[in-house]
């Protein structure tokens, strides 16, 4: 007789926020006027609620609104496991900055709980902690005591954060005479060696060189997971999340309206939030003396385009377009294929057909090999171009288009490979 147990692994969950929300009063002064602060001691010593938790208006900073109050962050929750790598995303407003003070313990939320074990380190602004007229060494320990962290303890790493911040010359300087970029150098240095249980980074890297960036990326890799650390990492760059991020949270307007794995997290970002799909018809805008484009479509071969588009099976990518009459020459289209961070993949073109266009129109298909993309969002820049020299017209991102993973055996894919394209060779 066998008997079956359902084993359930626990989490082990460090950081944990729930209906996380913060309001904020708009105009020059931010904290509220005396008549409202009376009305909410008055609703508080009648055991009521505050009555202006129910008033105030989504942080939309694009659009004027009629209320004085504006919720920066509302009805936020989420978890964070021990050692993970959270990358938390969003437009200029969204909220990040807000929630990493809030999770930073420098400001309160207006209603909701932080749950968390263990030291937080931050570096929310460049210079946040320091002590302009103090010395770096001497910043160096006020931060340390600040994190909790006993005198013993960080002259035992001192060596390690000076020769990490590389400011060994001006160690013994105030951080006043400090340009931005050392002093986020050494602020990172102090939060990353002083072994805190989770970190906090809000964009301050994009002030380092590319030399510290590297530096930092790979110290901030081996904290979680070589030691086991959590990090909570706020970024535009989509190159640094996805490298060093494991789950990513996705904001707008205040609010998270997506958590998921980061390779999904940051397309569903950059795609705007307009629904992306396969097909595009073009108006007058695409037309020339020479051409018109009428209509772009990309789809698995033999479905639509409104299905999702399988990197298992074979994809075709469709151009209609109408080239006018009496137009001497010989004219063909190219396509510059570009992945989800900007980054060129590779060029290709109907010449490679030996056939120009034809007067009339036109439906020229170029078929991808199934397998050949790896998951993941695309673009695509058009080119219209005359004798193989000549570039008559010219769209950048004319259409972009969502790969989606195949289906794969349980025990041979053991996650996304790198990259963007597999090819497969004769071995």
């Amino acid at each position: 007789m066998f008997t079956i147990y359902n084993f359930q692994l626990k989490k082990d969950i460090i950081l944990k926020a729930e209906n996380i929300s913060k309001q904020y009063r708009l105009g020059q002064v931010g904290t509220g006027t005396l008549s409202h602060d009376l009305n909410r001691w008055w609703h508080t010593i009648r055991g009521k609620e505050d009555p202006y938790l129910k008033i105030g208006e989504t942080n939309d900073r694009s659009t004027a609104g009629v209320s004085d109050y504006v919720w920066a962050l509302q009805d936020i929750n989420f978890e964070v496991e021990r050692g993970e790598v959270l990358g938390i995303i969003g437009k200029n407003g969204a909220g990040k900055s807000t929630l990493l003070k809030i999770l930073s313990k420098v400001t309160a939320p207006t209603t909701g709980t932080i749950k968390s074990r263990g030291r937080i380190a931050s570096l929310l602004e460049v210079g946040t902690g320091f002590n302009g007229e103090m010395t770096g060494r001497e910043n160096i320990f006020l931060n340390g005591a600040i994190l909790g962290m006993t005198k013993k303890e960080i002259t035992s790493k001192l060596s390690e954060i000076i020769e990490f911040s590389g400011c060994e010359r001006y160690i013994d300087t105030p951080v006043k005479r400090y340009s931005s970029g050392m002093t986020v150098r050494l602020a990172f240095a102090v939060a990353a060696f002083l072994e805190p249980e989770i970190l906090v980074i809000d964009e301050v890297l994009a002030v380092g060189d590319a030399e510290f960036q590297k530096k930092a990326i790979g110290k901030m890799q081996d904290i979680s997971r070589g030691q086991g650390r959590t990090v909570l990492f706020v970024s535009h760059n989509m190159a640094a999340v996805k490298s060093l991020c494991t789950k990513g949270i996705v904001m707008e307007h205040g609010k998270i309206s997506l958590v998921s794995d980061i390779e999904y997290a940051v397309s569903y970002y950059l795609s705007g939030d307009s629904e992306v799909l396969n097909q595009k018809k073009f108006d007058d805008g695409y037309e020339t003396k020479e051409f018109k484009l009428e209509k772009i479509s990309i789809n698995n071969v033999g479905r639509h385009s409104t299905e999702p588009i399988s990197e298992n099976a074979k994809i075709e990518l469709k151009t209609f377009i109408n080239l006018k009459e009496n137009q001497l020459g010989s004219y063909h289209i190219t396509y510059h294929l570009y992945n989800e961070l900007g980054e060129a993949l590779f060029s290709f073109s109907s010449v490679d057909l030996n056939e120009n266009i034809k007067y009339g129109k036109n439906e020229i298909t170029c078929v991808f090999p199934s397998s050949f993309f790896q998951s993941g969002q695309y673009f695509l820049s058009f080119y219209f171009v005359k004798d193989r020299r000549e570039v008559l017209f010219v769209e950048n991102d004319i259409i972009s288009f969502t790969v989606v993973d195949g289906s794969r055996d349980f025990g041979v894919y053991m996650g996304r490979e790198p990259g963007y394209i597999k090819p497969k060779f004769k071995w």
